[in-house]
């Protein structure tokens, strides 16, 4: 007996990040010592204070089916922290808790595309935006942002990007894979835009609004655009500023109608999310932000030690990122060059698996997120494991032929 998969599973790849972790597994499984720069974690433990009051709740007994919504505490906490981060006012029926951020879009996106939309996307982009998209029966659109513009949108460009079709702006700044932070005045370009197409909804992921460096400070799209703020939903969550990447805990905030329809997919999809999760969540969005605050610094020094290495080998080019935690370097004066082992690197596909295969170093092809010839790595990871992840880079290039 042969299963017989849905159509929207057709040709439906998984998530080239989560690929490569699969690809550097089999690596280490085999003995070979692997660095892996791919998948986007914190190597930083949770807050204590989430920790505990996780293990307070269990020990309260609060372990029953949770409100699909989210419980009121964590609501009330979501909320505070909209208006506390953002300057974004929500009442209790204008904000939801989700399985991670990646349920909020799944649910946004179900609750409102239909076959033959469009959602329109600033390159590069998260993988699975597209791949989201793609199930519900839409399309994506990608909008590229050149590495001379720090690999900010353009509103030219987004204006010329836009159809008919179009039901979805996704903005994911600070940007994963780049880094790159929109500035106010970009942000009301953008808005201009929008104001000359009322129909398009906007996803404002601030899943990494905390982490910015030295540069500018990130902005919502909603408080610098208030007459748009009936049609932004603004996502955020507890996973990267707060290193609780496996709490699962995503927050969204938006118009009522869109979050109540969001509610009813959740209902019919998984339900409330870990009570006790929850109340970790809770505890740690009312916790010390100098803990925030000693990630980021750290975060910047590594960032700084990575591109300067990667800004002195041949062939590769480097912007600085101003937020998130990753690098994105060019390399289009590797393309045509032979890998010790006969590799003729022909694109960011080849070149990122023929280093993990011949330098053990794991990074994810720019392909994957709309825009080559680049890499992306993840600098969330010991000082020590970044400069042999360098090392084993440079070692790799100077062995080019």
């Amino acid at each position: 007996m042969s299963i017989r998969l849905s159509d929207r599973l057709s040709g439906l790849p998984a998530p080239a990040t989560i690929a490569m972790s699969v690809r550097a597994r089999e690596l280490r499984a085999a003995g070979v010592d692997v660095i892996s720069l791919a998948l986007g974690e914190p190597d930083f433990e949770s807050a204590p204070e989430a920790i505990e009051a996780a293990y307070a709740a269990g020990k309260a007994g609060d372990t029953r089916y949770p409100p699909v919504d989210g419980t009121v505490a964590l609501k009330q906490a979501v909320i505070a922290k909209f208006a506390r981060d953002n300057d974004l006012h929500f009442l209790p029926d204008e904000v939801m808790v989700s399985n991670g951020g990646k349920q909020v879009i799944f649910n946004a996106f179900m609750a409102t595309l239909n076959p033959g939309d469009e959602i329109v996307v600033p390159a590069p982009y998260w993988v699975s935006y597209p791949l989201i998209a793609r199930m519900m029966g839409a399309s994506s659109v990608a909008v590229p942002c050149r590495e001379e513009d720090e690999f900010r949108l353009r509103a030219e460009a987004l204006a010329r990007a836009i159809t008919p079709k179009s039901r979805w702006l996704v903005l994911n700044f600070p940007n994963n894979p780049t880094g790159a932070v929109m500035r106010r005045d970009d942000l009301e370009a953008v808005a201009e835009v929008l104001r000359a197409h009322p129909d398009i909804l906007v996803l404002a992921d601030e899943i990494y609004e905390h982490l910015t460096f030295e540069g500018p400070r990130h902005v919502s799209l909603a408080a610098v655009a208030p007459d748009l703020a009936p049609r932004i939903l603004t996502l955020n969550g507890m996973a990267k500023a707060y290193a609780m990447t496996g709490w699962r805990v995503g927050f969204a905030g938006g118009p009522r109608e869109l979050i109540r329809a969001m509610v009813k997919v959740q209902g019919n999809a998984t339900s409330g999310v870990c009570t006790l999760a929850q109340a970790g969540a809770v505890a740690a969005l009312g916790g010390d932000a100098a803990r925030i605050g000693m990630m980021r610094d750290t975060y910047a020094r590594r960032r700084d030690r990575v591109v300067a290495a990667l800004r002195a080998l041949p062939g590769v080019s480097c912007a600085m990122p101003e937020g998130a935690f990753y690098v994105y370097p060019g390399i289009g004066g590797l393309i045509g060059k032979v890998t010790p082992k006969g590799v003729r690197i022909v694109d960011d596909e080849t070149f990122a698996m023929a280093l993990l295969d011949e330098a053990h170093v794991s990074t994810v092809p720019g392909a994957a997120f709309g825009l080559s010839p680049h890499v992306r790595l993840s600098v969330a990871a010991s000082d020590a494991q970044l400069d042999e992840a360098c090392a084993r880079i440079g070692r790799f290039l100077r062995g080019l032929s």
